[in-house]
């Protein structure tokens, strides 16, 4: 394994460990989850950073806030990388206020809200809420049927970009309609059309790189999940040079977690852990990115790998929950 991803991986494997030491009750879902926020910053976890910025949470959010809801971890560990958890928390809080006034609450949108709250001007968080809210209408007119609270979260996303929104929509559009025949699932299909409407390139090609990637991964015996995992694998694909190589990487790293507690057989289900192989892979190349370059649409294509696994871990965590209540009452 590459010297740069061996050290990715490990320091992964020791940020999950930190966090699941500090709070030990918390769904298994959320502590890799929160390690891959702190490893693609490349830092380590700090527990009491961690429970300050959890305190902030409980501090400053309503009860029934979804700042407080199950991924509240994972938000606590946006706040603590972000280097000013205080500010980054209060003006998270002032454009969910006005995402909610636009009816577009749901357990999702704090995760929005606080790129959102990073990437644009406390002048611009209005102007945000408003075509959020029009992209989401969009989303909704053309498929109503599977338009849902996710959606609109990568509204808030999609908002942030400074390409126009109609030639935003077009593009999801056009992504949507190249790869439905692929995967059964029309909800995911559409999650993985947002992300690659913030990808560079054309749409033919970036659709073609992620069924190229899904079939090299498959032809190597790693079938990627077709559900809340496939937006992860769009970013790497519209933005890694070499698919093969790509591939390659994210079986080996597969085969690394394998062998970790939390991750084997009895551990996370093959299909996260590939999602975070994936995540893994392309990890590191945010910082550059964000370091490298000012223009808002190359961060946000960074950033958005990480926002997708934030909603797969909630609705892991969701279905997890919804189970568990169906055994117990049976």
């Amino acid at each position: 394994m590459d010297y740069k991803i061996q050290s990715r991986c490990e320091k992964f494997i020791e940020n999950r460990d930190i966090i699941k030491k500090c709070f030990k009750w918390e769904s298994s879902y959320m502590y890799p989850l929160c390690a891959q926020i702190y490893t693609s910053k490349g830092k380590t976890a700090d527990c009491d950073e961690l429970k300050h910025c959890v305190a902030l949470l409980k501090k400053n959010a309503g009860i029934l806030s979804y700042f407080r809801s199950t991924a509240r971890l994972p938000y606590a560990a946006m706040l603590a990388v972000s280097g000013a958890p205080e500010t980054t928390l209060d003006n998270s809080l002032t454009i969910y206020e006005l995402l909610k006034k636009r009816h577009l609450l749901s357990t999702y949108l704090p995760a929005a809200a606080i790129i959102a709250a990073q990437l644009s001007r406390t002048c611009e968080y209005e102007q945000v809420a408003v075509r959020a809210k029009e992209i989401y209408n969009e989303m909704k007119a053309t498929h109503p049927l599977i338009t849902s609270g996710e959606d609109g979260a990568f509204a808030v996303i999609l908002a942030l970009s400074p390409r126009g929104d109609e030639q935003l929509l077009d593009e999801i559009e056009r992504c949507y309609t190249i790869l439905k025949p692929s995967f059964l699932m029309r909800n995911s299909v559409q999650s993985l059309s947002h992300v690659l409407a913030l990808c560079d390139g054309s749409a033919d090609e970036k659709c073609r790189r992620v069924l190229d990637l899904y079939r090299l991964l498959k032809e190597r015996g790693c079938s990627y999940g077709t559900n809340y995992e496939l937006p992860t694998l769009g970013v790497i694909a519209a933005s890694a040079v070499d698919l093969n190589a790509a591939a390659s990487d994210i079986v080996e790293i597969d085969g690394f977690l394998s062998t970790q507690k939390g991750f084997s057989a009895f551990g996370a289900g093959k299909k996260q852990r590939l999602m975070y192989a994936v995540m893994l892979a392309q990890g590191g190349n945010e910082n550059n990115a964000v370091l490298q370059t000012a223009a808002l649409n190359s961060t946000i294509s960074m950033i958005v790998a990480q926002q997708a696994a934030v909603f797969a871990a909630i609705a892991a965590a969701n279905a997890s929950s919804v189970a568990a209540a169906g055994a117990s009452t049976t």
